[in-house]
């Protein structure tokens, strides 16, 4: 990625001092969280988008446009005026009713089945149908505090199978959360797994290329991973440089304009989307349930759109010039256990999309954000502890640091800066726990006083503890 430090870094670069008290540092609200919460709201509307007749969900962080009719798409997602998905312009603006043997990728994010294939009723075909290409009823549940939708899709008589989603956005905060479910609609067993299929933008247009070359996408790997090298190659070159497992344990693609589909069994739930030239992310997050199995083992897939490389009959290799090839996007899915449904049965996924600001590198994903540069923590000669790091955040609020003795005894907190998701913190400071601390944690608290978690936790001395 790239090694400039993005534009509207806050640095800090100032000395705190914890009173003997060892309690917290008290700091006036920054400008963007002064009663922001008062002020709050969440809004649903009708809208235009690119044509189509779409609901839009919005706060003062993000705007979600929903298009009903086709197929219940998320069509697009804005943070802090970044958009995230790929949206065809082929198809914009058009609703294709379903075609059997053909299939319209209007782009966006949707719900999809699997396994996939045409071998027998147990595989779903994914082409154009009801499933994909149906239109979908709307239904506005609340707004004002909280936003929530409702979702409905059509009985699919060739799988048994009907959707209905609800997607909730609050009004003090950039996380959207989805609730998804397929029924069995039959009067007879079905087994399937539903998937969640975003696609993100991969497109540069000032590049020569064509598309980003600074696109990325992360998920931990399993260490026991059922699969060699602890990935598995569904589609594509089998020796592929965009594709790496790094020595932190973290599954790596760098995308490249080239078809390939690249299953993980990764059991950590989340993954994350790294556009390292924009220095946005968005991470998506879900709930592994280890007692269940997952269509051919895999939680979490990722495809790289682009040409086919194919063998012809003499073994000679070529790339395909299928105009489905042509667009430039990333798929990022994640898969439900694999649900045996009897008549009237349902089965759901939860998930959840956290967006916030990226750097130039990766390091994980905590619960209160991601780690662009990891925490280290160094003690001066003056009694001081230096801290350093680089973070996006998912809530808006104070950066608190925790300090503990080699005993895990707390020895209180400190409020060192005001963030916001919408810009990535650079932490360098100086501060003096009111003891000897042995180790030190930073946590995001919110605009309403409620810990959303830690970022990192280390030893004091040590740094990095990964």
């Amino acid at each position: 990625m790239h090694s400039a430090v993005a534009p509207g870094v806050r640095r800090l670069a100032l000395v705190c001092f914890l009173a003997s008290s060892g309690l917290r540092l008290l700091a006036a609200p920054g400008p963007n969280q002064a009663n922001s919460s008062v002020a709050a709201e969440c809004r649903v509307e009708a809208r235009d988008y690119s044509g189509w007749h779409a609901e839009q969900l919005s706060n003062r962080w993000v705007q979600l446009v929903v298009v009903p009719q086709n197929g219940g798409r998320v069509m697009q997602v804005s943070f802090a005026g970044h958009p995230y998905l790929f949206v065809n312009p082929k198809f914009a603006g058009q609703y294709l009713p379903p075609t059997p043997g053909r299939w319209f990728n209007y782009g966006g994010d949707k719900l999809w089945l699997l396994p996939e294939g045409n071998n027998d009723e147990q595989h779903w075909v994914g082409d154009s149908d009801l499933l994909d290409d149906g239109t979908f009823s709307f239904r506005k549940l609340s707004e004002g505090k909280q936003c929530e939708i409702e979702l409905t899709g059509p009985r699919d008589p060739q799988t048994g199978i009907q959707f209905r989603r609800t997607i909730h956005l609050d009004a003090d905060s950039p996380q959207i959360r989805f609730h998804a479910s397929m029924r069995n609609v039959t009067g007879h067993p079905v087994v399937w797994s539903m998937q969640s299929v975003s696609q993100y933008d991969t497109a540069d247009r000032s590049s020569a290329s064509g598309f980003n070359h600074d696109f990325w996408t992360f998920t931990p790997t399993n260490p026991a991973s059922a699969y060699l090298n602890r990935y598995h190659v569904r589609f594509g070159p089998a020796e592929n440089s965009a594709v790496s497992v790094r020595d932190d344990g973290l599954f790596a693609v760098h995308y490249v304009h080239l078809a390939a589909e690249l299953w993980l069994d990764s059991t950590e739930g989340w993954l994350a989307v790294v556009d390292g030239r924009s220095r946005y992310a968005m991470v998506e997050r879900f709930e592994f349930e280890g007692n269940k199995p997952y269509p051919g083992k895999a939680s979490v897939i990722f495809w790289t759109n682009g040409p086919e490389l194919r063998l012809s009959g003499d073994g000679i290799p070529s790339l395909n010039a299928d105009p489905d090839a042509i667009p430039y996007y990333l798929e990022a899915e994640i898969n439900s256990p694999m649900c045996r449904l009897l008549p009237g049965e349902a089965c759901d996924l939860d998930t959840e999309w956290l967006p916030t600001r990226a750097g130039n590198e990766f390091h994980g994903v905590e619960d209160g954000g991601v780690v662009i540069r990891p925490l280290r923590s160094v003690p001066l000669d003056n009694g001081k502890i230096k801290l350093t790091g680089s973070f996006g955040v998912f809530s808006a609020g104070r950066l608190m640091v925790h300090f503990y003795d080699e005993h895990g005894s707390s020895l209180g907190t400190m409020r060192i800066l005001d963030v916001s998701p919408a810009e990535p913190v650079l932490l360098e400071t100086e501060v003096v726990p009111s003891g000897k601390a042995a180790r030190v944690s930073l946590h995001v608290e919110d605009e309403n006083g409620v810990d959303r978690g830690s970022l990192q936790e280390v030893r004091v001395g040590i740094g990095d503890n990964r």
